[in-house]
């Protein structure tokens, strides 16, 4: 599961704007922040499908030290919006039960899915061994 960095904007006598600086274009609104932030989600899913339709590439989600950064975004209220991977497959692994019950209550504990913590994990390492 990717996580976007959404950005709401509001200006007197208009609906909460949201724009998302990764994927330009792609923006969305709502009258309340929850319609808004519902909206968020929604709007991205449709936008990565499309650009996958298309044969585009999914960026890789900015920081948001990068975000906040650009000027443009100065006064926006920043939140993260999920976006489940569009493709997944179901594996079986075999895991001593031990280890499974350690990276589950890690998981729990950072309201994660097993799966994802896999995810996470594995992406980690193979990233530090690119250093």
């Amino acid at each position: 599961m990717a996580t976007y960095i959404a950005l709401l904007r509001k200006e007197e006598k208009s609906d909460y704007g949201v724009d998302f600086p990764d994927f330009p274009g792609c923006i969305t609104a709502g009258t309340t922040l929850e319609e808004a932030q519902k909206n968020a989600s929604e709007a991205l899913k449709l936008h990565i499908k499309g650009m996958l339709q298309d044969g585009e590439t999914i960026p890789s989600p900015s920081t948001l030290d990068k975000i906040t950064a650009n000027p443009e975004n100065t006064g926006a209220v920043h939140f993260l919006v999920k976006v489940p991977d569009p493709k997944t497959k179901r594996i079986n692994i075999t895991i001593p039960e031990s280890d499974l019950e350690i990276i589950d209550e890690y998981a729990h504990r950072r309201n994660m899915s097993r799966s994802a913590f896999l995810v996470e994990a594995a992406k980690r390492a193979v990233q530090e061994k690119r250093i």
